[in-house]
């Protein structure tokens, strides 16, 4: 009997090429309805979303479909929708490449594109400048070919997030930038269609100020799922793959579901909107048969720990944090407010909208982002090294499940030794944020409640055997630590609870920086 051969999935993950993909038979996630929808509604787009999300191959699916290659979607909703497939001139400006760390640099990049273009489209003497070339381009592009000009910019924020920090650079970068992006705007006759992606938004005041006519699609509700995984598509493309994976991890279908949910899901881009799966984690998971950090593989910026250093933020307060929608669609007050930022490259996102006040409420979207996250921050903020971090905190949760109450708050006082005194501008804020950090690890292994306000900390920590009630005292004693514990009953909840109760009190030391004393009472 000659047993049928089935092919195995291919996986699209690093595949940003829309030809490649769809030639080489690489599964494909059909947004070419969206995007003809997008394409025939309007002609000027702007879209932020975090990075490994799909902006790349975005971009190239829709320089496919102007190139009018109908061969490309066949079996897709774009083969149905679309009757004309004309070709249209294409200009392509990649910015993913490169480090922009002097403006020569971002020059070069430049340099070489508009080259690249006049080959196809000629240059005049006269144009001397970026912008000015780039105007001559889109020009010639339309007379010759008698079609007007696509344009499709990817990660165009690229040298402005690597220029964080230098406020000097980034200014000679937004200078560079705003007149050449302007040029969407005064040759609007000779442009059929651009989109411009990126991972923030720093253009509305400063690179795109002249750029009114461009329509952001980063909160429009039509347009969540452009970019990343939707539930529906999850079921419709991978229910397989979730009885794989299942099988890999001895789950049902079900819990596999639950699983993957909780892991990777949890994107909000809108007030009310159904959430949105991490494509790159989901499809490395599928792939290799097991859960694992993908996303945070690949790697993070460290221009996020700079700017919640940079302004002394209070870790638990990001975590919880209140915004408007102008918060969320700036970045360009980035040295006085992170939120921003990190709720653009995906470290946050919507949790919950108040309509009346039109406030959102943002927080960890899944258990990838707040381990991954808060795991990275810890050398930023202790003197654990980098790459001990796993090590760290399986002994820390080894000690408490163990009920070994000195050992772990010796490891705790181990953390805040040794941290360069220039690092830490504001000592309060400072011990709220290794102790949420802490806390925040322990948390995935065990039950943690943790509360803040200023000048204290009370936190319930649960196992299986023991409950921790505990009171850090930033300016004070432990005494008076564990007296507040008694006096506001905190431990009353668990009077009649079986398991072991440990009362708990813990005091900071300014000069030393670090923990002084604890006291513990069972």
């Amino acid at each position: 009997m000659v047993r049928k051969q089935i092919m195995a999935t291919l996986y699209p993950i690093g595949i940003q090429n829309f030809e490649s993909l769809r030639k080489d038979g690489f599964l494909y996630i059909d947004k070419t309805a969206l995007i003809y929808q997008l394409v025939q509604t309007g002609r000027y787009y702007f879209l932020s979303r975090p990075r490994r999300f799909g902006k790349s191959l975005l971009i190239s699916t829709l320089e496919a479909y102007f190139q009018g290659k109908k061969e490309l979607f066949k079996g897709l909703a774009m083969e149905q929708l679309e009757k004309d497939w004309i070709e249209y001139p294409i200009l392509h400006l990649d910015l993913n490449t490169g480090k922009y760390d002097s403006v020569e640099q971002l020059m070069y990049v430049l340099d070489d594109t508009l080259h690249n273009w006049e080959l196809l489209y000629g240059r005049s003497e006269t144009e001397k400048t970026p912008e000015l070339r780039f105007k001559g381009i889109v020009r010639r592009a339309y007379e010759k070919t008698g079609r007007r000009v696509v344009i499709l910019v990817d990660e165009y924020d690229k040298p402005l997030l690597q220029a964080i920090g230098n406020e000097a650079l980034q200014e000679e970068f937004r200078n560079m930038l705003k007149p050449f992006y302007g040029v969407l705007k005064t040759m609007d006759g000779a442009i059929r269609f651009a989109l411009l992606t990126g991972v923030t938004k720093f253009g509305k005041v400063s690179v795109f100020s002249d750029l009114n006519n461009l329509d952001d699609l980063s909160m429009r509700d039509p347009y969540v799922t452009l970019c990343g995984i939707s539930e529906e598509e999850l079921h419709a493309y991978f229910d397989d793959d979730i009885h794989a994976l299942g099988a890999s991890l001895n789950l049902t279908f079900e819990g596999t579901c639950s699983l993957l949910k909780k892991q990777y899901d949890g994107y909000h881009f809108t007030a009310v909107s159904p959430g949105v799966y991490n494509p790159f984690s989901l499809l490395n998971a599928f792939k290799y048969k097991q859960l694992g950090s993908y996303w945070f593989e690949t790697g993070t910026p460290t221009y996020l720990v700079e700017l919640l250093k940079r302004t002394d933020y209070d870790l638990y307060r990001m975590a919880h944090t209140e915004t408007d929608v102008d918060v969320l669609n700036s970045i360009d007050a980035v040295s006085y407010n992170p939120i921003p930022v990190i709720y653009q490259s995906g470290y946050l996102t919507i949790k919950d909208y108040d309509p009346e006040f039109k406030m959102y409420t943002l927080g960890f979207p899944n258990e990838e982002v707040s381990e991954g996250f808060t795991r990275y921050l810890l050398p930023f903020y202790t003197s654990v090294k980098s790459g001990d971090t796993a090590f760290q905190v399986q002994h820390f949760v080894r000690e408490i499940r163990k009920g070994d109450v000195d050992a772990f708050l010796a490891r705790l006082q181990s953390f805040f030794s040794d941290t360069p005194y220039e690092l830490i501008r504001n000592l309060e804020v400072h011990y709220q944020n290794v102790l949420f950090i802490v806390f925040k690890l322990v948390g995935f292994y065990a039950q943690v409640e943790y509360r803040t306000s200023r000048g204290r900390i009370d936190l319930v920590l649960q196992t299986d055997r023991y409950i921790y009630v505990m009171e850090f005292k930033l300016n004070g004693t432990a005494e008076e630590a564990l007296r507040q514990i008694e006096d506001r009953q905190y431990a009353l909840p668990f009077a009649s609870d079986p398991r072991t109760l440990f009362k708990i009190g813990v005091s900071f030391d300014d000069e030393t920086r670090n923990i002084a004393e604890w006291i513990v009472r069972s």
